[in-house]
């Protein structure tokens, strides 16, 4: 190697990870979660017209901090994780911290996907998952350079997550994870025999 060598990473994506060790809030925001796809009537219409396989209130509530406390406990436990992500990725806002933009329940039933998307108009998007049954789908992350690629050559089975193309993470209950709105994300079909519990959200600044 030739002296004064040096090999960079550039443009690097970040995502954070972590878990909420509590089994009695799990077990109570799933029961939340559940009765909205039981109740809420606009969001399972909005579901079933786009294909979703399960509920979401994506499309029909923006007030689930206010309409339930253990929503609003919820977003009182993401506001470290989240200002400490924003930090990690140097964002300069100004003195400000981020500041949440919506946030939404899914149950999602057994062979439900997500197809890859992206979440504009926000800085930080993540999931919390709730109930996460065996063989239920991971979410896989895709590398943003991908369309460039152009000649590139496969990467080795041992590369490591920086170098891949996709990564994919399978969640356990209490799991968060975080990342920047503009990562392309889907979520894998699910082979589990129970609907998997998680509530999504954005942040802006």
């Amino acid at each position: 190697m030739g002296a004064g060598m040096t090999i960079r990473a550039l443009f690097p994506t970040l995502l954070h990870q972590s878990r909420i060790e509590d089994p009695g809030f799990l077990e109570e925001l799933a029961h939340s979660c559940r009765v909205l796809a039981a109740e809420d009537r606009a969001g399972r219409a909005w579901s079933k017209t786009k294909g979703y396989r399960g509920y979401t209130s994506y499309a029909s509530l923006n007030d689930l901090p206010q309409r339930d406390p253990v929503f609003a406990e919820l977003v009182r436990r993401l506001a470290k994780p989240v200002a400490r992500f924003a930090e990690a990725c140097a964002f300069d806002l100004g003195g400000r911290k981020p500041k949440l933009d919506s946030l939404w329940a899914n149950v999602l039933r057994p062979g439900g996907a997500h197809s890859g998307h992206l979440h504009p108009h926000s800085i930080v998007s993540g999931t919390f998952y709730v109930a996460v049954p065996e063989g239920a789908g991971a979410i896989r992350f895709e590398d943003p350079r991908l369309p460039l690629y152009m000649a590139a050559p496969p990467r080795r089975e041992d590369a490591e997550d920086a170098a891949r193309s996709f990564v994919q993470i399978v969640p356990e209950p209490g799991t968060l994870l975080l990342w920047e709105s503009w990562l392309r994300h889907e979520v894998l079909p699910s082979g589990a025999k129970e609907d998997r519990v998680s509530v999504s959200f954005n942040y802006r600044w």
